[in-house]
């Protein structure tokens, strides 16, 4: 490095404060890694102060580059930057008070809780995954307005990043689409926890990126010439571009850099004492220059320029209206088309799966919102999440609207997340409701974020048939019903599923996951109104007012086991009781709901509830003493017909339950 050349020596300036911030903050709170931030210092004082596009005053303008740390570990560079760029709610007190309760400085980024933190990271791989979800959206957004969408994703990814499995799934699917405005900026430091790489790994990592469509180049990662010369080779690639900066863990600590032991605990005071003396820095904790504020404030300014310039663009473009609508994702045009929907439905009572209903269903929201984006992992002839004359997105149409995201159900949800954190779009993708465990870390993210992806789910139930008990999801829907903030919909006929999707479009504040039949459901509603999916839970058979003196039993169901409730339901009537059904499209939804209204609605009668699933999670419409038809093992290979009859999960076997019930009450 050049020191006498006085933008190097001003951008060593700007990365030792970085360091010096790291140092400091996680030795205050006696944790957290200073490794990573060390290491990666002089690449994102490179980073920041030529080439990233932000404002801090307007931390959410559309245009702007997005910054992803992916080895979100590394939180303190990301702390740091934004501390020093100026970002409103930043100060040097979040700054102190790193990794405590209630500081926007929590231990791994997270999205909301301070401003240009773009995705929550932590667990490995997902930050570089989600960003091509980002990358793809600008590609998208860039096809619909030119000249109102041009901006780039960078990444910060370590070693671990690049282990995990969902990276090649993200680096595959981002290669194919030539998604030339994605930068990955790859901490080679060969450290891990346990120590040197070479314990664990042995891949070529620029071979495997080049073997995956990608731009691979090499950098010095403390030289900020040579990291400057690879961002410009990468901005005007035609593909994305990893640059493997070769990095030295904790760079500065004169003894314990490139060493394990520096990735994830403070330096100790005589280390931080020596990190000063070896980086030249004469300033006490805590305290930063006012040159170098003022060197990430002119980089700052800049960003603020092309905002205004950008604003200005926006303004004069005969787009804008579209732009703005795009971007608000306005619910209203849909309101009057699903209405004819669910009025045909009524009228004409299909008798169809649930998935085909979904796909109905997405045929009438394609036509009313122009910001929706499909896909599947593979599955669109199964997952039916794609409307007559959708047309593809490829690296030659970005103008499409569905994707296919390969048999990659990680790296699909996480690009989902990636696309509607990007803003302007609705992403919503499928696969089998038993290969939500390979998506799973998504969807918990998209839940912690607040995020709302739709992810549809097919064949949910031993329903499927024939394919076995490795793709009949017994347990998974308990799963998922356990992740906080994830709204899980499983309706019962084809009205329900259109309520569902109503539902779920509505729903901005987290994910919404619809697990829907591959068998046909007759529909059960008769009566038009408001969106009773919307309850939670409703009485389908029994009336509003069916309480305690009106019922005998309340049979509980959700999805395709309603239609076998209702049968039940008459089957007891024929001998004199009276039973109220309850359909529950929703537990999450259900449970939201005031105490008093659940109770009413369940009754103090016995109950039975009936899904073709386990009984976890029953707890909220279930006593102990209730009785519950369903599974209690995994599933087996049949006709679905013989599979239900042989597990036990018929009306027959629901009212002798009942009926057992009732002697013992």
């Amino acid at each position: 490095m050049n020191l006498h050349d006085p933008r190097a020596a001003q951008e060593k300036l700007m990365a030792d404060a970085l360091r010096a911030l790291a140092m400091d903050a996680v030795q205050q709170a006696n944790s957290g890694h200073p490794g990573m931030p060390m290491g990666m210092a002089d690449v994102a004082a490179v980073l920041f102060n030529r080439f990233m596009k932000l404002d801090p005053a307007a931390p959410g303008w559309p245009d702007r580059d997005r910054f992803v740390l992916s080895a979100g570990h590394g939180s303190m560079l990301l702390y740091g930057l934004h501390h020093l760029l100026g970002y409103a709610d930043m100060d040097m007190a979040q700054i102190r008070a790193f990794r405590q309760l209630g500081a926007r400085t929590a231990g791994h980024p997270e999205y909301g809780h301070a401003q240009g933190i773009e995705v929550t990271t932590g667990p490995l791989g997902q930050g570089i995954a989600t960003a091509v979800g980002m990358a793809l959206a600008e590609r998208l957004e860039a096809a619909r307005f030119p000249g109102l969408a041009d901006h780039f994703t960078y990444v910060i990814a370590g070693d671990g990043c690049l282990m995990e499995g969902v990276s090649q799934e993200a680096i595959d699917l981002a290669g194919h689409l030539r998604l030339s405005k994605l930068i990955v900026l790859w901490d080679d430091n060969r450290i891990t926890i346990d120590g040197s790489t070479e314990l664990s790994t042995s891949v070529d990592q620029a071979a495997r990126f080049r073997a995956s469509g990608w731009n691979a180049l090499e950098a010095d990662g403390h030289d900020v010439e040579a990291v400057a010369a690879a961002l410009e080779q990468a901005r005007a690639s035609e593909k994305p571009t990893l640059i493997a900066c070769r990095t030295i863990i904790g760079y500065g600590a004169p003894n314990k850099q490139g060493g394990h032991d520096v990735h994830g605990a403070p330096l100790g005071a005589e280390e931080i004492a020596a990190a000063r003396k070896q980086l030249g820095w004469s300033h006490g904790p805590f305290e930063i220059p006012e040159e170098a504020y003022v060197a990430f404030r002119t980089a700052a300014s800049r960003g603020a320029e092309a905002h205004r310039i950008w604003r200005a663009r926006l303004e004069a473009s005969p787009q804008r209206a579209a732009f703005e609508a795009n971007r608000a994702q306005d619910l209203a045009p849909l309101t009057k088309a699903m209405a004819a929907h669910k009025a045909k439905l009524l009228a004409e009572r299909p008798k169809i799966a649930t998935r085909k209903a979904s796909e109905l269903a997405i045929g009438v929201a394609n036509e009313a919102l122009p910001f929706l984006i499909g896909g599947s992992a593979d599955l669109t002839g199964s997952n039916l999440t794609r409307s007559k004359g959708q047309r593809s997105v490829t690296a030659e149409d970005f103008g499409g609207s569905y994707v296919h995201y390969g048999i990659r159900e990680h790296g699909m949800s996480a690009a989902m997340n990636g696309i509607a954190l990007h803003g302007g779009f609705r992403p919503f993708g499928g696969t089998f409701l038993a290969f939500a465990d390979y998506a799973r870390p998504a969807i918990r993210l998209a839940a912690l974020m607040g995020v709302p992806t739709i992810f549809v789910m097919t064949h949910d139930s031993i329903g499927l048939g024939e394919d076995g008990p490795t793709h009949q999801p017994v347990e998974t829907i308990a799963s998922l019903r356990a992740i906080p903030n994830l709204t899980v919909l499983r309706p019962a006929d084809a009205l329900e599923t259109a309520e569902a999707w109503e539902i779920a479009l509505a729903n901005r504040n987290g994910p919404t996951l619809l697990a829907l039949s591959r068998q046909n459901l007759p529909l059960l509603r008769r009566e038009e109104g408001p969106n009773r999916s919307a309850e939670g839970a409703y009485l389908l058979r029994g009336g509003p007012d069916a309480g305690e003196s009106q019922r005998d039993a309340t049979l509980i169901a959700t999805g395709s086991e309603v239609e076998i409730a209702m049968r039940a339901a008459e089957l007891l009537s024929e001998q004199g009781l009276r039973v109220a059904v309850l359909s529950v499209p929703s537990f999450e939804i259900f449970a939201a709901r005031p105490a008093a209204e659940r109770a009413a609605l369940l009754g103090e009668a016995p109950r039975v509830g009936v899904e073709a699933a386990i009984r976890m999670g029953w707890d909220l419409l279930l006593r102990p003493e209730d009785g519950f038809v369903g599974m209690t093992g995994f599933g087996a290979s049949a006709p679905a017909p013989a599979l239900y009859q042989h597990f036990g999960i018929t009306a027959e076997a629901v009212a002798a339950e009942a009926l057992s019930r009732l002697r013992k009450a």
